[in-house]
């Protein structure tokens, strides 16, 4: 039996819930600038889905990588850790 590598794992929170069963997170990461030492911030967003339907717009949550599930989706929502107010 062959093992799994561990699957990447980051946290968002989801701008976007317009989509039926997906969702898009929203990734935040400060960056220093090599030549300046400035820090900014990068930003990456992801389409995760979302199987119940359960996070909405505001939300932060765990995604986990998975296999393809469409054209952009290579995430999938793992957990709410916080509700949007």
């Amino acid at each position: 039996m062959t093992s799994r590598a561990n699957r990447k794992v980051k946290i968002g929170h989801v701008s976007s819930d317009k989509m039926n069963k997906s969702r898009v997170v929203t990734i935040q990461r400060s960056v220093r600038h090599p030549l300046y030492g400035k820090f900014i911030k990068k930003t990456s967003s992801f389409v995760a889905h979302d199987e119940t339907n359960e996070s909405h717009e505001g939300d932060v949550v765990m995604i986990m990588e998975t296999r393809p599930l469409s054209k952009r989706k290579r995430w999938r929502v793992v957990e709410i850790l916080e509700r949007a107010k």
